[in-house]
């Protein structure tokens, strides 16, 4: 019925129906007498009725179409709500991430501040370090038990975190 109602509208309909009605109005008013099945004397009484038939049930297929049609248009037009209404849900969220990832690389340590840094542990063992040298010239060599065991492994523990920090630094310094 819709493909019907749809032919309706378009202009082959329209040019095959003038040329059926001038057909028929040049049959019925040329053709020999007894071959007229319309008389044009009465005005074309069974063209004008299948017209008018014709026009009775058009009207109806076309609204019925019409219906569907704004039926079909409901159903899309929510459709693009809800993928509209995802659409935004799904950027709100990504906006939420992309501030929550801001904050983190705000809140990360730059490498200025990690230099600073190294450099004040460097000095912090470098003051240790001094201190336990400052404590060895004062020791007797010959008198070294446990203890003095014991300060030199951790100065050599302090030497290594000075050789450590310093390689840290260049690579820093190298980014």
């Amino acid at each position: 019925m819709e493909a019907f109602a749809r032919g309706m509208g378009t202009p082959a309909f329209l040019v095959g129906l003038t040329v059926f009605v001038a057909a028929w109005i040049v049959w019925n008013s040329v053709a020999p007498e007894q071959l007229r099945f319309d008389s044009a004397a009465l005005g074309f009484i069974a063209l004008t009725l299948m017209l008018s038939l014709q026009a009775s049930y058009a009207a109806p297929m076309l609204l019925l179409a019409q219906n569907r049609q704004d039926d079909r248009d409901r159903v899309q037009i929510e459709q693009d709500r809800q993928r509209a209404e995802r659409n935004t849900a799904d950027l709100e969220y990504l906006a939420r991430e992309i501030v929550a990832l801001r904050m983190v690389v705000a809140d990360m340590a730059s490498k200025d501040f990690i230099r600073t840094e190294l450099r004040s542990l460097l000095e912090d063992i470098e003051e240790l370090d001094d201190e336990d040298g400052e404590d060895q010239a004062g020791r007797s060599t010959t008198r070294r038990g446990r203890a003095g065991d014991v300060d030199e492994n951790r100065a050599e523990e302090l030497r290594e975190q000075r050789r450590r920090a310093r390689a840290q630094e260049r690579d820093a310094a190298g980014d």
